[in-house]
């Protein structure tokens, strides 16, 4: 049986699984995340396919802007969701069955997979952990759904974009898909989409002097307040039988200063200024020359006439909160760079 079910697996992705389920696409696209529910089907309302709803901070292009801490954590590369309800289900597959068994050349292997295809979810073939159908589940149309892969359209490794690859199965309405999907779609990792898509606002950092400094005097540094809002992405999936959803919350944590040079001091020497009475450094006031700044740096030679990269790391908290979590739950912090340039000139004396 494991040997069909290898057979079967590659027949379907021959016919069916070569373009996803649907696609989850940005913000913006009439497919994946699009902020419409588009039903399919007929009178019963069941969905065609469950599409993952963003709303919120969310960019409108693709990906957001904010990278993960967490080297190691990334967002999923593919998913199980609902897809069609089994009348739906059963227009589809069994089009795609007939117009594979006409195709010129599908014979020998490929023709008896695409037979035992037909034949589990007619005529209630199947294997262990993996029930077989008959007439595709249409005497339960509306008490669940087939659900089936989808890929990330904005995972790069494409072999885990395209790893969700089982057969389409049947989940009732209300019920956890079997345990074997583990890919099966979660708040969790709706949250963790919605990461994905967060749009943070640039990090765009004061100083004094700005863009010209002198050797050996101090820089002050610090972000003005409106960049302490806290963000918000949700991602949901609302379809007939299955309604989750989580929000994923950015909240400002520090700002890191890398200077450029390393013939450079930064305040507080780990470059790193944190949140102090709800802001991040402090503006720098006139008569303040000879003060050490909360947040800054001093650069210990000039440019030479060119710049130096000042690269401003802000760091945000990330946790999110949805279906069935009592509270906020933590998530890698997150970090947006930004890069400005400065010039730093020799000076024997200055006055401010």
């Amino acid at each position: 049986m494991s040997t069909g079910a290898v057979a079967l697996t590659l027949a379907l992705g021959a016919f069916v699984l070569a373009e996803p389920a649907y696609a989850a696409e940005p913000t913006g696209n009439d497919k994946g995340a699009s902020s419409d529910q588009q039903g399919g089907g007929d009178q019963t309302g069941i969905y065609a396919a469950a599409r993952i709803r963003y709303s919120g901070a969310v960019a409108k292009g693709g990906s957001g802007n904010v990278a993960s801490s967490d080297v190691n954590w990334t967002p999923p590369p593919c998913w199980y969701a609902p897809y069609l309800g089994a009348k739906d289900f059963k227009k589809k597959m069994s089009k795609d069955i007939d117009t594979s068994k006409n195709t010129p050349g599908m014979a020998g292997t490929a023709g008896s997979a695409i037979g035992e295809l037909e034949r589990h979810y007619e005529d209630d073939f199947g294997w262990t952990d993996t029930p077989g159908y008959k007439d595709y589940n249409v005497e339960k149309d509306g008490e669940g759904m087939f659900w089936a892969g989808v890929e990330n359209p904005d995972e790069p490794d494409y072999l885990k974009r395209k790893s969700c690859t089982d057969l389409p199965f049947w989940v009732e309405n209300g019920e956890a898909p079997p345990p074997q999907y583990e890919e099966a779609i979660t708040p969790e990792m709706l949250a963790a989409l919605a990461y994905q898509h967060m749009e943070l606002p640039d990090t765009e950092v004061t100083l004094a002097p700005e863009a010209i400094t002198k050797v050996n005097l101090p820089t002050w540094a610090w972000l003005d307040d409106a960049a302490f809002d806290e963000v918000q992405a949700t991602a949901a999936i609302n379809v007939p039988g299955f309604n989750i959803e989580a929000t994923t919350t950015a909240t400002p944590k520090s700002l890191t200063l890398d200077p450029g040079t390393e013939d450079a001091t930064t305040i507080p020497a780990n470059g790193e200024c944190p949140i102090v009475d709800g802001r991040i450094g402090e503006p720098y006031a006139k008569g303040r020359a000879d003060e050490t700044p909360p947040c800054g740096i001093v650069y210990g030679r000039s440019s030479n006439g060119g710049t130096f990269p000042l690269k401003a790391s802000l760091t945000w908290e990330i946790s999110w909160t949805g279906t069935g979590q009592a509270g906020p739950v933590g998530l890698p912090d997150g970090t947006i760079e930004a890069v400005q340039d400065i010039t730093v000139q020799e000076a024997q004396a200055v006055n401010r």
